[in-house]
């Protein structure tokens, strides 16, 4: 039976891992690979620790396909297995995130609308640039940047994902943003 969000060939290869078979377990692997890294790499920032993570999440999933139940495309399932070992690996590590004070906040808010006042005359910013610069922050506001303005999480599923408050993803998510905005101007002079 194929998924319902999975189209014919995927929904296949779901049912064959599901019964054990490995071919289809390499080629569900060959086809989602990348993404899936390029999600952890996001996270994480180092490569061989990516690398580990998800050849774990992979492992999961394919311990856990029963679990599969189709409400869901097979990469979305896929992504947020990926998701939550990164988010472990770096608990494991002891992020720390912190509450923003009501001073900073308003310090912060200003600065953002300063840069976007700003960020509309300036000419762009190559993506290469941005993506380095993502890479330089510090975890904590990497982690919550990713989840929220790449990967498209609320503060709610931040906030969850993380066990942290959702003010306190909201202040890294600010922070970051600001963090971010420094680093791109110091390095365009």
């Amino acid at each position: 039976m194929a998924e319902r969000n999975d189209s014919g060939r995927t929904g296949e290869l779901i049912e064959n891992c599901r019964k054990g078979d490995r071919k289809a377990q390499f080629e569900i692997y060959r086809l989602y690979y990348k993404a899936m890294y390029n999600t952890c790499l996001r996270i994480v920032s180092q490569p061989v620790e990516a690398e580990d993570i998800i050849q774990e999440a992979f492992l999961s999933a394919f311990s856990k396909i029963s679990t599969y139940k189709g409400t869901v495309s097979f990469g979305a399932w896929l992504k947020r297995i990926v998701i939550n070992k990164s988010i472990d690996a770096l608990r494991q590590q002891r992020i720390r995130f912190e509450e923003i004070t009501s001073a900073e906040q308003d310090d912060i808010q200003e600065g953002i609308i300063e840069v976007e006042d700003d960020g509309r005359q300036q000419v762009e910013v190559l993506v290469q640039q941005i993506k380095k610069a993502i890479q330089e922050l510090p975890r904590g506001y990497r982690v919550v940047l990713t989840l929220a303005l790449i990967e498209g999480y609320d503060h709610e599923e931040i906030a969850r994902l993380l066990s942290v408050s959702e003010s306190t993803s909201r202040s890294q998510l600010a922070r970051a943003r600001k963090k971010l905005i420094e680093i791109i101007k110091s390095k365009q002079k």
